[in-house]
C-alpha cells in the first residue's frame, strides 16, 4: 500500500515554493510586469526588455535576470495593489535609485511606441507613492524617449 501511495504521489503536483519577501529589485520587476500586462498583451519584446532592464540595473546575467523576472511575474499575480511595490521602493532606496526605477517604468511603457492609459496610470501612481514629482516623471519619460529615438532606425526616403 505504501508503494502504491508513493507511486501515486509522484504524479500529484507539488506545492509551489513560497514566494520570497519582495525587496526593491523584485518590487520594481513586479511593477514592470504589471505595466507590460496592463494592456492584456504581454509580448516577448516586453519580457525581454524587462530582463534587460533588470540585468542593467542590478548587474545580472541573462539567466539570472530571467529568473528574477519569473519571480516578479508570480509576485505581480499574488499582490493585488501596485502601491505595495512602490511603497517598498520608497522605503528601501535613495532618490537616485527611485529615479532609475521611474525611468525603468517609462521604458516599459514606451517600448511598443505608444502610451496606453492603463500603463501611464500605473507609472503615475507609482511615482506619487515613491515620492517623486510630476516634473521628475516628465524628465524621466523624456530621457527614455530620447534614448529610444537615438536607437530607432531612421526611415529611408
Amino acid at each position: 500500500m505504501a508503494k502504491l501511495r508513493a507511486f501515486l504521489d509522484a504524479f500529484r503536483p507539488k506545492a509551489p515554493a513560497p514566494l520570497p519577501d519582495p525587496d526593491a529589485e523584485l518590487a520594481l520587476g513586479a511593477l514592470m510586469v504589471r505595466i507590460a500586462r496592463s494592456d492584456r498583451a504581454y509580448q516577448f519584446e516586453e519580457i525581454s526588455l524587462i530582463d534587460r532592464i533588470l540585468a542593467r540595473i542590478y548587474g545580472h546575467n541573462a539567466i539570472e535576470a530571467a529568473k528574477v523576472r519569473a519571480t516578479c511575474e508570480k509576485l505581480h499575480a499574488a499582490a493585488p495593489e501596485s502601491d505595495t511595490f512602490a511603497r517598498l521602493i520608497r522605503e528601501t532606496t535613495g532618490e537616485a535609485e527611485r529615479l532609475a526605477a521611474l525611468e525603468a517604468l517609462w521604458e516599459v511603457v514606451l517600448a511598443d511606441g505608444r502610451e496606453d492609459l492603463a500603463e501611464t496610470k500605473i507609472v503615475d501612481e507609482a511615482r506619487r507613492i515613491i515620492g517623486l514629482s510630476q516634473a521628475d516623471s516628465e524628465a524621466a519619460r523624456a530621457r527614455v524617449a530620447a534614448r529610444l529615438d537615438a536607437v530607432s532606425p531612421v526611415p529611408l526616403p
